[in-house]
């Protein structure tokens, strides 16, 4: 397992504590060291959201579809800024975000490695155009919450698990809030 960027990642505890760091690829082998990491959900003002597929370079779960943009935060950097920085990165564009919560989960992909993180999830609003990264991006597309929640349910080995269990808890407890911002976003 390779990986390009290999900052330094924020080791935490179970209660988001502080612990150390370690190189981004230590943090991914076997199986996975805790660490803090964030994902952020992009909708447009028509209240669709931004997809990605991530780059078939990529090490864990290569050309499945996800969340608008995750990745983790730098020592010293709050999740906010590394979210705003991360999308601009990403998907060339800038992006404002709001915390809606944070959960831990750990996922292995075959025999490459693991995710375990402590993952803040955020939500953001833009019409801005996209210009994918394309070392980070192999697609991208906005889709409706209904057509999305559809094809996770016939399609589930197409998504990366972290947003599977995301979309989830967006979809039962924070979409209508978040809807109702887009329509005022519009």
């Amino acid at each position: 397992m390779s990986f390009e960027n290999n900052d330094l990642l924020i080791l935490v505890d179970n209660e988001d504590r502080e612990i150390g760091t370690l190189s981004k690829q230590a943090c991914h082998m076997g199986e996975g060291l805790l660490h803090r990491a964030f994902s952020l959900f992009v909708f447009n003002g028509n209240g669709e959201l931004l997809l990605q597929q991530r780059s078939a370079k990529k090490p864990l779960w290569p050309l499945y579809w996800s969340n608008s943009c995750c990745s983790h935060p730098r020592q010293s950097e709050s999740v906010e800024l590394a979210a705003k920085r991360r999308i601009a990165e990403e998907l060339g564009f800038q992006c404002s975000s709001q915390y809606l919560y944070k959960f831990q989960y750990h996922a292995r992909y075959k025999n490459t490695g693991c995710e375990h993180e402590l993952c803040h999830v955020l939500v953001g609003y833009s019409n801005q155009p996209v210009i994918p990264n394309e070392e980070e991006v192999a697609a991208w597309r906005h889709i409706t919450p209904e057509n999305l929640s559809h094809e996770i349910n016939t399609n589930p080995e197409a998504f990366t698990p972290w947003f599977k269990q995301e979309w989830h808890q967006i979809n039962t407890q924070y979409l209508e809030q978040i809807l109702v911002h887009c329509d005022r976003f519009h």
